[in-house]
């Protein structure tokens, strides 16, 4: 905190025609005593001041410090307490590791992108798998039924046109039958009744 002035040109300047003016004497010792000082404590700035006011002068204050600027003191740190220092770098170490720690909570090194985990992946692998399994299921049990009844109608129909119609519609009755089937499978598996 400032507590003195540092003098500046003009303040001298000032003092010695606040001198050659006949001043009185304890005014004149005051303006001795400060011309030959660089810094003066407000203390003196407060003397001054009032002897001046008191003598009646038409110098004011602000025009003797003009050109003065406020003297602030070297603020002198004490050295640091060399346990308290690595207790300060402990602490400090311990927070940027609980920082890291909620900061990389939600990562998982397991983690393939952005859809989700390595065990998601296998799980939609499996879950497609097993749609893969049951159409072609579905495929290779109309594919037969419809083979089944072309060849097993040989024996029946002479005409190619009427062996298709009835295979195809074995085939159509067999297909709704593993629809039904696959419907209620999945209706099971949702856990549907």
């Amino acid at each position: 905190m400032a507590s003195s002035f540092k003098l500046g040109e003009g303040f001298h300047v000032k003092a010695r025609e606040l001198l050659e003016s006949g001043v009185s004497e304890e005014l004149k010792d005051e303006l001795c005593a400060l011309k030959d000082h660089a810094i003066i404590p407000f203390k003196s700035v407060r003397r001054l001041h009032k002897l001046v006011q008191d003598n009646g002068h038409p110098v004011h204050l602000h025009e003797l410090f003009e050109d003065s600027t406020l003297h602030l003191p070297e603020v002198i740190t004490p050295p640091r307490n060399p346990q308290l220092v690595a207790r300060l770098e402990k602490i400090k170490a311990k927070l940027a590791n609980e920082e890291y720690k909620r900061i990389t909570r939600n990562v998982n090194p397991q983690e393939m992108n952005q859809l989700g985990t390595l065990a998601d992946f296998g799980r939609q692998v499996r879950s497609m798998k097993a749609v893969v399994v049951t159409v072609f299921n579905f495929l290779v049990t109309v594919v037969a039924a419809f083979a089944c009844s072309y060849l097993g109608t040989q024996y029946i129909f002479t005409e190619t046109t009427a062996r298709v119609i009835a295979a195809v519609i074995a085939a159509s009755v067999v297909g709704l039958a593993e629809l039904y089937v696959l419907v209620r499978t999945m209706e099971g598996d949702l856990g549907e009744p």
